[in-house]
């Protein structure tokens, strides 16, 4: 599978790795296909503190129990903070929260160290400074060797573009969802930072079975304008000899800030689907115009 720098780091993502949001709480069935996926050229998991009330973490832990640690790149999140007592999760993107967190982290995954540490949010009301002075030390420390920030709040990403040594951006990019078109690539371009791209394949809606998962619509498309793109899409991935998972897939990774995509995946059809992205033609620049013009550019409403 082909690798990419992420950013300015020494991290050398496979372009398609594992977003683990959706393996589900089965572990004997998630530690298969985190196994299936390192298997198959995969080497970057991706999951969170939060996930699974931490249950996520483990679970990655116990399938990378004895591989050696340096055949995979692990990335984890931290920001949403459980207090005792009270339902549901806060926000804390404080020093304080950073540097305690992550040792829980550590312990749940089982390893020393945390390749890239991510904040799993963000305001513009945060901390930012504290924030940044969190994730340096932890660097200093060898705790974490890089860190980056989960968002798609251009103003946020603009703020750590500017001020702080983060690798990585995370954000919704797809077919369905160019938001990142109307300004974050381009900055993330400009400063060397790097685009994880997760939601390729849009909640599943661009893949293969998607037609069962028009009813809901996506961002600022209904049913009804979902039922007449679906088709059009479909028509055009198999007029290019890829699957829509492929061309979806293809399509986030197309643009050069983004370095790895990261579909998720809570069974083996879907994952060898997803990996299988790794190995179709990357789309040429008519492909990329054309699809471009099936699609809208949609906008950012919020968090500006």
């Amino acid at each position: 599978m082909k690798r990419n720098r992420l950013g300015t780091s020494e991290l050398m993502v496979g372009e398609v790795g594992l977003g683990c949001m959706s393996l589900g709480t089965d572990q004997r069935q998630a530690i298969g296909l985190i196994h299936a996926a390192l298997e198959r050229g995969v080497n970057f998991i991706d999951t969170a503190d939060l996930y699974d009330d931490g249950l996520n973490e483990e679970t990655i832990g116990a399938a990378i129990r004895g591989r050696r640690r340096d055949e995979f790149i692990l990335a984890t999140k931290v920001g949403n903070r459980r207090i005792p007592g009270r339902e549901g999760w806060v926000w804390d993107a404080s020093k304080a929260y950073i540097l305690a967190a992550v040792k829980e982290s550590l312990k749940r995954l089982g390893t020393e160290y945390i390749d890239l540490y991510q904040l799993h949010g963000g305001t513009l009301d945060d901390p930012i400074d504290e924030t940044i002075e969190a994730f340096e030390q932890l660097k200093r420390e060898g705790i974490i060797r890089y860190y980056g920030i989960s968002s798609i709040r251009p103003n946020v990403i603009r703020e750590y573009a500017s001020r702080s040594s983060i690798a990585s951006v995370m954000s919704q990019y797809s077919l369905l969802d160019r938001r990142p078109e109307e300004a974050v690539l381009s900055q993330l371009a400009d400063h060397s930072i790097s685009m994880i791209a997760r939601g390729p394949v849009a909640k599943g809606i661009l893949s293969s079975s998607g037609y069962q998962r028009l009813e809901k619509g996506y961002l600022d498309y209904t049913e009804q304008s979902l039922g007449v793109l679906y088709p059009q899409l479909r028509e055009f991935a198999n007029a290019s000899n890829r699957s829509l998972s492929q061309l979806a897939i293809r399509y986030a990774l197309s643009h050069p800030a983004v370095a790895v995509a990261i579909p998720g995946a809570s069974s083996l059809y879907q994952l060898l689907a997803n990996i299988d992205a790794a190995e179709a033609a990357p789309l040429t620049e008519d492909e990329i115009k054309l699809l471009r013009q099936l699609t809208r550019l949609n906008r950012y409403e919020q968090h500006r």
